[in-house]
């Protein structure tokens, strides 16, 4: 009987160290197999801020994701409105418009066009899954429209790729976005009054409208904000390309759900949030960039995200059935 008991415990032990510490060590072993592969160019200075430059777009989209998510929806439109969003703002470049203009266009339009989401999800109780992922083709066919199906590039001014491409000292103007982006959504969801109700909905939204949450509200400033920041980053990769595809977000989509899903099984295991996204991030940045540098063809990155994202999936449920 004692020898039963001890083995639960020991099946239980394992478990909650997968569910809680499995992707940490997975991260801190990628970066240890990348530095012994290629330690002349993966584990040097000049790198590192390249990550943090190259999963700024990753990590801005992916906490609009996040916050999706936190009130227990998806938006499969976040793909389609970056996109959308560089387009815009590419086009506005090209048309002599205020970089000012050409970066807040974008923003607004995205934060409409989510706001138009959550409206038709809360009030005529359609799935998020099929609302989201509608819209998202309306926005690719709008977006091609806009484009004729080809790039962006011509009458580009190059004050346009000024956030894109500044540095302040050594370090990248879009990775000090990034690092303001993330505080900003983590202070508002661990320390204002909308963070706590997203997440109130996410545990249980019944309870939740019982105490007099206004459900729909907040599920609608939710999708907004995450097509705001959908578009944001689809501006910023224009600013940062000098140019904007009509596809040229579609990319995002998967990697920032992976980022979120990730990021549930760090921190607050089960529950999507800001920092556990970043760090979800920051495991995807480097994984490209150490698979870029060992010349890895570029599909196995999409193949080994997928796989990433159902080990994720899989971390998560040990961790709820321990």
């Amino acid at each position: 009987m004692s020898l039963m008991t001890d083995l639960r415990q020991k099946s239980n032990f394992s478990k909650n160290m997968v569910s809680s510490y499995g992707t940490i060590i997975a991260g801190i072993g990628i970066i240890i197999v990348f530095m012994m592969m290629s330690p002349n160019s993966f584990a040097t200075l000049d790198n590192l801020i390249n990550i943090t430059r190259q999963i700024s777009f990753l990590v801005i989209i992916a906490v609009g994701a996040t916050l999706v998510m936190s009130v227990k929806e998806f938006d499969l439109s976040i793909g389609a409105m970056a996109s959308f969003g560089g387009v815009v703002s590419a086009q506005l470049a090209a048309t002599g418009s205020p970089i000012f203009i050409c970066i807040l266009a974008p923003i607004v339009f995205g934060f409409g066009i989510g706001m138009i989401n959550g409206l038709i999800i809360t009030h005529f109780k359609v799935i998020s899954f099929v609302t989201t992922l509608a819209m998202g083709t309306v926005i690719g066919g709008v977006t091609f429209w806009l484009t004729g199906g080809s790039t962006v590039f011509e009458n580009i001014p190059a004050a346009f790729q000024f956030i894109g491409q500044t540095k302040l000292g050594v370090i990248p103007l879009l990775s000090i976005i990034m690092i303001k982006t993330v505080f900003i959504f983590w202070y508002m969801m661990s320390n204002m009054s909308l963070g706590r109700r997203f997440y109130a909905i996410g545990g249980n939204e019944k309870a939740s409208e019982i105490s007099g949450i206004h459900i729909k509200r907040y599920k609608t400033i939710a999708f907004a904000l995450s097509g705001m920041l959908a578009a944001f980053t689809g501006a910023l990769l224009a600013s940062r390309l000098g140019s904007a595809h009509p596809t040229g977000g579609d990319g995002f989509f998967l990697p920032a759900y992976a980022a979120v899903f990730l990021g549930m099984t760090v921190i607050r295991s089960g529950v999507p949030n800001i920092i556990g996204t970043l760090y979800g991030a920051v495991v995807l940045g480097v994984l490209a960039n150490g698979l870029t540098i060992l010349q890895v063809p570029s599909y196995m990155q999409d193949v080994i995200t997928g796989i990433i994202i159902i080990v994720a999936l899989i971390i998560q449920k040990l961790g709820r059935t321990s």
